[in-house]
């Protein structure tokens, strides 16, 4: 029957036709093979960052580093497959992908001018990952912004600040990048007591109220040290400044830095520890035999006093 059907259609017409079928045969190959491909490099790299994170164990930092550079590795492959396959696929309709490797050769050349910033994002984004610079989880400072990093990609950094606001940074505007959730933190504590206090008491009491948050259990286990004390930090101009610091995990300062300065209030009012606030002292001058005018304060109801 098929022989019939092709010497109806002529020995030209089914010549054409059986290439047809072909190419469109081999498309279609092509097409299934790059899905499977697809499919086992994702399959791959997943199946690695599952068996790097459990060599990891416990280490968060190192397992939130191979997310990231597994993503990142996900979308490269993902994209070397399919210009593969495009360029595969014009060699099957007859396309010869010489020229175009040429044209897009001198276009590239062209478009590289325009797109510096672009071509910038991508190599600045591949070192960033390639060094470790910053991870998904983080809290950086980038580019004058800071937040909570949620997705690290070759092109930018979103990260999503205490407000709720979404920054999209481009990587290649990053010129430094403040890692605050690395190993470990401080949270550091600036205390301003009268200039009438005792220091040396004061500082007494900043460690007392340290060492029951080392003994907290619910605090305890977020302090990696003994809280350090810095002394006397400055004379600023309504208090005498002392600083301590605690070393922390990653990400607890500012919630220690909190709860520190919550328990020392409660101390300082019950050892009568004055917290200052700013005081204005009027002078109104003086005349040339030493004698002092009176100062005459208008009351709300405009009665001078």
């Amino acid at each position: 029957m098929l022989d019939t059907f092709l010497e109806h259609l002529g020995s030209e017409r089914a010549s054409v036709l059986l290439q047809v079928y072909q190419t469109t045969l081999h498309i279609v190959l092509i097409l299934v093979l790059a899905w499977v491909l697809l499919h086992l490099s994702n399959k791959g790299i997943r199946m690695l960052r599952i068996y790097l994170s459990e060599q990891a164990g416990d280490n968060t930092e190192e397992i939130k580093r191979i997310t990231t550079l597994g993503r990142a590795f996900r979308y490269i492959a993902s994209v070397v497959i399919i210009m593969v396959t495009g360029m595969v696929i014009l060699s099957e309709l007859g396309i010869s992908i010489a020229p175009i490797l040429a044209t897009a050769g001198v276009l590239g050349i062209a478009v590289g001018f325009g797109a510096q910033s672009l071509i910038k994002d991508y190599f600045n984004g591949f070192f960033m990952l390639l060094e470790n610079q910053v991870r998904q989880g983080d809290v950086v400072e980038v580019a004058g912004k800071a937040g909570l990093v949620e997705e690290v990609t070759l092109r930018y950094i979103k990260m999503r600040n205490y407000d709720g606001q979404v920054h999209f940074i481009p990587n290649g505007i990053v010129t430094t990048v403040t890692n605050m959730s690395r190993d470990y933190a401080y949270a550091v504590v600036d205390v301003g007591v009268a200039y009438r206090e005792n220091t040396d008491e004061v500082m007494k009491l900043m460690h007392q109220v340290g060492a029951e948050m080392r003994a907290d259990e619910a605090w305890g286990g977020k302090l990696l040290e003994d809280m350090e004390m810095a002394g006397v930090d400055q004379w600023a101009d309504s208090a005498v400044v002392l600083r301590c610091r605690f070393k922390v995990k990653p990400l607890e300062q500012w919630g220690v830095r909190r709860e520190y300065l919550r328990r020392l209030k409660h101390v300082f009012d019950q050892h009568g520890v004055e917290i200052p606030f700013p005081h204005l002292t009027l002078y109104p001058g003086q005349a040339k035999d030493g004698s002092t005018p009176a100062l005459h304060i208008v009351a709300e109801n405009g009665a001078a006093q």
